[in-house]
């Protein structure tokens, strides 16, 4: 029999793909949810990653797990959650002897002069990358003790099919030049700032489940180079919808005040850092082991656009 392949937080912007392209190679597939939906092929598990023993009875012996779980974007939360999470998935991993695969983000590195690579220092410049930090301390301490395979692959902010509901740049622009609104663009239109598309990000983790000399480590997955800074990429998306490429800018100022109102631009308002200066993701270490090139920004922009107006 193959191997259980498990998706903890199935669903979503990379979790989508992944089991589509798990279930194109016949692989057995469970996938692990708060809603409990997903694929008819899959097995689906309704359960909460914030319990130990649902945890543990969603993992089977020798199985292959990724942990792609998204919380509500709140730094409390993300401070209660997450450690947690993590717990559970290296415990149920480390019993059932089951690799494990943590799908990470940049926050742990805070504000970075220079492009991001696996050897940038953790240094947080915010209460969420301070929880995801702490959250990646759990998995590496249990990996270096062996009491888990394990390694943690990491993604810049997600563009991409699946995500134009929940990305920055599908909210912002994509979603709202398709609207006939301005897209908006957070401090800054000229600095720089990587996308990681989902259809890599899910393709990434496949290759690297399927490397045993992969785990013990830390990986950039694929993400296209040079990045784009906001106005190009609203040139971008506005030139594949067919309408004009108009934008404005969010001053750090407008933003503070919007969060004196609103929770979710409250929240953001810590992540600034990350769009007042160019904001660089290097994932050449994947690329030259796996011999992948990332999608370029054009068709990944396409693709997406693609996704959208078919539902």
């Amino acid at each position: 029999m193959r191997p259980l392949h498990v998706i903890l937080g199935a669903g979503g912007a990379v979790g989508t793909p992944l089991a589509r392209l798990l279930l194109a190679k016949a692989e057995r597939l469970r996938l692990v949810s708060r809603s409990g939906r997903g694929p008819a092929e899959a097995e689906r598990l309704r359960a909460d990653l914030n319990d130990r023993a649902a945890v543990l009875s969603a993992v089977d012996e020798g199985a292959t797990v990724y942990l792609l779980a998204g919380l509500k974007y709140d730094r409390k939360t993300w401070r209660a959650q997450w450690p947690r999470i993590m717990r559970n998935a290296v415990e149920a991993c480390a019993a059932k002897r089951a690799r494990l695969l943590f799908l990470d983000n940049v926050y742990i590195y805070g504000a970075v002069d220079g492009p991001m690579t696996e050897q940038t220092p953790v240094r947080p410049s915010s209460a969420k990358g301070a929880a995801r930090a702490e959250t990646d301390r759990i998995l590496e301490r249990a990996s270096e003790k062996g009491r888990v395979t394990a390694l943690i692959a990491r993604a810049a902010d997600f563009y991409g099919p699946w995500s134009d509901a929940t990305s920055i740049p599908g909210i912002l622009i994509l979603k709202r030049l398709a609207a006939g609104k301005r897209a908006q663009v957070l401090v800054s239109a000229d600095t720089r700032h990587s996308y990681s598309y989902t259809v890599d990000c899910a393709e990434g983790l496949v290759r690297l489940a399927g490397a045993e000399d992969a785990f013990g480590q830390v990986w950039h997955l694929p993400t296209a180079r040079p990045a784009p800074t906001g106005r190009q990429f609203v040139e971008l998306a506005a030139r594949i919808l067919g309408v004009e490429p108009r934008l404005s800018v969010m001053p750090r100022w407008m933003l503070r005040a919007g969060g004196l109102f609103n929770p979710m631009v409250r929240e953001l308002v810590e992540m600034l850092y990350q769009n007042d200066r160019d904001y660089i993701f290097d994932s050449s270490k994947f690329e030259r082991r796996f011999a992948l090139d990332p999608t370029r920004y054009e068709d990944g922009v396409r693709a997406t656009v693609e996704a959208m107006r078919s539902g």
